[in-house]
């Protein structure tokens, strides 16, 4: 899997925030954060399954996971780098479940740091963040997607 197939999987962050506002609504508790979790993840994951060409449940398990990670941040009242920490966690760990045993612990770690980073970075950019996105924008995908992909380059995908 080439680097370059990998970067435009950062559409999936922001088309899927953007469906998941327009359909769920603003993140306001445990309930809305694992609906909009699940939209949100479904188009991640979508995105990422196009350019990996894997298992089709990886569309499955990152809508699981992120809609699971969503809604455990919003019961502790997570701010959006520890609630990046949450969900890429979440994400990382369902999604290793169909990468190699070997590469798990890696791609665990590299989900939790990408989406906290994404977080940290959009955290920054976007002025209305209290708005309850359940995921991070566009600024925060590109530098997430770039981390992710270049330990799917030189971890997993060798």
């Amino acid at each position: 899997m080439s680097l370059k197939r990998w970067l435009p999987t950062f559409l999936g962050f922001p088309l899927g925030g953007l469906i998941a506002i327009n359909t769920v609504g603003s993140v306001t508790g445990p309930l809305s954060g694992a609906a909009a979790g699940v939209v949100a993840g479904a188009a991640i994951g979508a995105a990422q399954w196009l350019a990996l060409r894997t298992d089709t449940r990886w569309i499955a398990y990152t809508a699981a996971a992120t809609g699971a990670g969503g809604a455990l941040a919003a019961a502790l009242g997570a701010g959006p780098i520890v609630t990046g920490l949450i969900t890429g966690a979440t994400v990382g760990a369902a999604q290793s479940a169909l990468l190699e045993s070997r590469s798990r612990p890696a791609w665990i770690a590299t989900s939790s740091a990408a989406w906290a980073l994404g977080w940290f970075v959009t955290s920054n950019v976007i002025v209305d963040l209290e708005r309850g996105y359940a995921v991070f924008g566009s600024s925060g995908a590109v530098l997430a997607t770039l981390l992710t992909g270049l330990v799917l380059r030189l971890q997993i995908a060798r």
